[in-house]
């Protein structure tokens, strides 16, 4: 296999870019902040043409044009010259509908129909999808596929690297799929991502050009593509067929998914722009620009290579990948989601009408969201005992007897869930206490599970080991779904922490209940520093993850090192004399000095 068309792809896309900003900016074609948009400076726009020109040169080198078959019939659209051709031609007509775009910016709908008549023509081509039994609902889901990547990869495109480095990923992703069985695809691929591979020299924060739409709509069409050739030349295992192409392109289908359910239930167009993109949701939870864009690459990795294990495994398999990421990801959504973006007024419109939105419906309650979720990991959970404990033929035999218990352990387990507490507790605030509630509502599951199956089945072919690893499973599955929520809570409060610097003066029971008071407070406008403590035994390690840099003895370098505003006391019963010193030294510094307490206050007094 020749990786010259990559290489081509990479270089031309390297030295053209440059060109082609130079061009913009001299031309005036611009991207320039906006309300609705994310970035802040003038930037140049037309980047799609380096990336186009560079895919472009290395389809048509790879395109065989007199080996392309003369008609449609007998499956001559698994010929790769065939692929490579429709490639170019539907990416040709959708840079030059984003090109003008980009100038003369169309309405969605103009853009909605060239993207509908180029999928049509794939489609006709012979492409499909191969999901459905029906070849008409095949066709149609086959155009919708399309054209929804297509756009979703349109709306990727809201942030600095964003859309061309999730491109890139999922074009590695694909070709590793197609590899060895498909070189030339894969080529294809490696070609696609060596273009955004250059372009990103240019394109990651802080990104000196954009690509527009006359690259964003060719890269998500050549994605779409791609996954559809792999549904075309893979054996006919519809759970692959299904889960590779939704898994190499999680990223896109996430956004999109998500942006357009929260704007319609927020009275918002689908199409309108805003920065309320996942990207910029993770940016709102405190992470950086570049640490957001960067982690929605790495969600796409592993779902990439997810991919790749489920092309190569079998449909009894590859569920112990794929639900695990899944469940990830809408975990991950409905935290996501539920981040006020807009202003209240505007998020709340939906209230007053004849229908409860969804995700105002979850908001509020949230046990009904974690009892759908333990349905599924408590199936997950007993089915990935089975996968561990049994391998290969012994599986396959031990399947049917996993079948037939499955309902009785899911009714078990819910019904010890529900009985033991599971969904009494506040996600926000799990406690110790809470995760033996967790821990035990686990045990009497499992221990109703082997009764139930016992009564049921006289544990005929039944393995004790089964239930032992699925205890360990559902226990895990239990503590780490109500963690996930708890620990990002935690992190975005920490991560978006503003006010005055201060230091806590008191590394004690005090300081600890004083720094959960600053974290879910915001009215208090502080920002904690570190803790200082006259325990000098103390010193270097952590409180909460904020350190404790010294003692009262390093305090006046400590306010210099950190530029603090203030000093906050969390001691109860500090002397009087180390109190007037307190004081003495703030008033020197001009900062302000304040006390933390907690009282009990009588407010009816029994005469």
């Amino acid at each position: 296999m020749s990786f010259v068309p990559a290489l081509l792809s990479f270089v031309l896309c390297l030295a053209l870019t440059p060109v082609v900003k130079f061009a913009a900016v001299r031309r005036g074609w611009m991207a320039y902040p906006r309300k609705d948009r994310w970035h802040q400076t003038p930037t140049a726009l037309l980047g799609g043409i380096a990336i186009y020109s560079g895919m472009s040169a290395a389809l048509l080198l790879i395109t065989d044009f007199g080996a392309l078959p003369r008609s449609l019939g007998g499956g001559a659209f698994l010929h790769p010259s065939l692929l490579a051709a429709v490639l170019w031609a539907g990416m040709t007509f959708l840079f030059v509908l984003g090109l003008l775009d980009d100038f003369v910016n169309f309405k969605p709908h103009t853009k909605l129909v060239g993207q509908i008549l180029t999928a049509s023509l794939v489609s006709l081509v012979g492409f499909r999808l191969h999901w459905f039994t029906s070849l008409t609902l095949d066709t149609m889901f086959t155009i919708v596929w399309i054209v929804g990547i297509t756009n979703a990869f349109n709306l990727l495109d809201n942030m600095d690297g964003l859309c061309a480095g999730i491109g890139c990923v999922a074009a590695v992703s694909l070709a590793a799929v197609f590899w060895p069985a498909q070189p030339q695809a894969a080529v294809m691929c490696l070609s696609l991502a060596g273009a955004l591979l250059a372009f990103l020299v240019y394109n990651f924060n802080p990104a000196s050009i954009f690509m527009g739409d006359c690259g964003s709509m060719p890269i998500g069409f050549c994605l779409a593509v791609l996954s559809l050739y792999y549904s075309e030349t893979a054996s006919r295992n519809l759970m692959a067929s299904l889960a590779v192409p939704i898994l190499v392109m999680l990223v896109p289908v996430l956004d999109t998914s998500l942006v357009t359910f929260i704007r319609l239930l927020s009275g918002r167009g689908a199409f309108a722009g805003g920065r309320d993109h996942t990207s910029h949701r993770l940016v709102l939870m405190g992470l950086s620009e570049r640490s957001a864009v960067l982690f929605l690459y790495l969600i796409g990795a592993v779902s990439g290579l997810a991919a790749r294990f489920v092309s190569t495994s079998d449909t009894l398999t590859s569920p112990t990948v794929i639900i695990p990421i899944l469940a990830a990801v809408i975990l991950m959504a409905i935290y996501l989601a539920q981040l006020r973006v807009y202003p209240e007024k505007e998020f709340s419109v939906l209230r007053d009408r004849t229908f409860t939105p969804v995700l105002i419906e979850l908001t509020y309650k949230r046990q009904l969201v974690m009892v759908i979720l333990d349905l599924g990991l408590v199936a997950f959970a007993y089915y990935l005992s089975y996968r561990l404990r049994f391998a290969g033929g012994e599986f396959v035999i031990f399947f049917k007897v996993f079948l037939r218990s499955l309902p009785a352990v899911i009714a078990c387990k819910l019904a010890a869930f529900f009985v033991i507490g599971a969904y009494r507790g506040i996600w926000g605030y799990m406690s110790s206490n809470d995760v033996m509630v967790y821990i035990k509502a686990s045990t009497v599951g499992s221990l109703l599970s082997i009764v139930t199956v016992t009564y049921l089945f006289r544990f005929e072919h039944f393995s004790k080991g089964i239930f032992v690893i699925d205890w360990l499973l559902t226990t895990a599955a239990l503590l780490g779904s109500r963690g996930f929520f708890r620990l990002t809570s935690d992190f975005m409060k920490r991560k978006t922490l503003g006010g005055e610097r201060v230091l806590i003066y008191g590394a004690g029971r005090g300081g600890e209940i004083l720094l959960r008071e600053v974290l879910n407070n915001r009215r208090l406008a502080v920002e904690p520093v570190g803790f200082i403590d006259d325990d000098p035994v103390k010193t270097g390690k952590k409180l909460q993850g904020f350190p404790v840099l010294g003692t009262s003895g390093d305090l006046e370098a400590l306010v210099e090192k950190h530029r603090v505003s203030g000093l906050v006391i969390s001691v109860a019963d500090m002397p009087a004399e180390r109190l007037e010193k307190l004081r003495r030294f703030c008033r020197r510094r001009e900062i302000h000095l304040k006390r933390f307490r907690i009282t009990l206050e009588d407010l009816d007094t029994i005469a």
